[in-house]
């Protein structure tokens, strides 16, 4: 055995075998290798042996052979020492006496034949200086509220995609209402629908009787502004005369005069709102606003029903 193969195997089991070999000198250390090697009765365990075979090579340069002589022992002495501490004696008692920590729960996905609908969000186009939303109930920004995905049955789709659409407002003034459900969210001009002053809705027919499981909508989002009297509600009667299912309603004031809200107003943004409906069955979806905190203006650039 050469110099480097002995000052290797000192290095080695003083470093990674049991501390009862680190007082130990080098003579006594050689003795128990040379016992290893001719007796049967080996005094060190085959993990430490096979840690002493990962001597450097030779062949190698001195640093290189310095660098992966280190790593490999360090390599391996990470491997015992995991070893010795989980399947050994220590480690049974370590595993009885203190459990692992368990993982942070992860929320449930709901059971059954089910599928994500990642959201399509339009890129952010904020302009100019926003206008202050001063609102008794407006939601405060919160980015991890966000509603990035639609969980819901298999077969649900976005079943407003260029269905007919009405309105109070039968002459919009700027676009045309189709383009509230024509698959573009761009928060741009000519992207989307202006509908006059006041209390003005749309409607969307979805042309036969559907289960709608969500909402999604987005109004004018290019400057940030809030708007007043949102009410979304569902029937199976064009006019909204019976059978009417209200779904949201943030008119904490009841100044539209259709009861009062407990649902809040938010600031528009790219991500629009995620109305949940529950598996709800209607024809018609009719959504309600009165102007914003910008102007008295109401603004449609895309709605996404999603059903069967």
């Amino acid at each position: 055995m050469n110099a480097d193969d002995t000052t290797f195997h000192h290095f080695v089991l003083r470093t990674i075998a049991p501390d009862n070999l680190a007082p130990l000198s080098d003579h006594q250390l050689e003795t128990m290798l040379d016992q290893t090697n001719t007796t049967d009765q080996a005094p060190l365990s085959p993990k430490v042996l096979a840690a002493l075979e990962k001597k450097p090579n030779p062949a190698r340069t001195s640093s290189r052979k310095v660098w992966l002589g280190a790593a490999a022992v360090a390599a391996v002495a990470g491997i015992i020492a995991f070893d010795n501490y989980y399947f050994g004696d220590a480690g049974d008692a370590a595993l009885t006496a203190t459990p692992l920590p368990e993982k942070e729960a992860v929320p449930a996905v709901p059971s059954g034949d089910t599928i994500r609908i990642a959201l399509d969000f339009p890129k952010p186009m904020f302009v100019g200086t926003p206008v202050k939303a001063e609102r008794a109930n407006l939601e405060l920004p919160d980015e991890s509220k966000i509603v990035k995905e639609v969980i819901a049955p298999v077969g649900t789709t976005n079943i407003a995609l260029n269905k007919p659409i009405t309105s109070s407002d039968e002459e919009p003034i700027i676009g045309d209402l189709a383009m509230v459900a024509d698959g573009d969210k761009d928060g741009a001009d000519g992207s989307y629908v202006e509908l006059g002053p006041g209390q003005q809705w749309v409607q969307i027919d979805l042309e036969k009787e559907a289960t709608i499981h969500a909402i999604a909508l987005w109004h004018f989002h290019k400057n940030a502004r809030a708007y007043d009297d949102v009410i979304v509600q569902l029937s199976d009667d064009p006019d909204f005369q019976t059978g009417v299912t209200t779904v949201y309603n943030n008119d904490d004031d009841n100044s539209s005069a259709m009861g009062a809200g407990q649902d809040l107003a938010w600031i528009e943004t790219n991500h629009g709102r995620v109305i949940p409906v529950g598996g709800q069955q209607a024809r018609y979806v009719r959504l309600y606003s009165k102007g914003n905190t910008a102007n008295e203006m109401n603004h449609y650039v895309e709605v996404e029903i999603y059903g069967q």
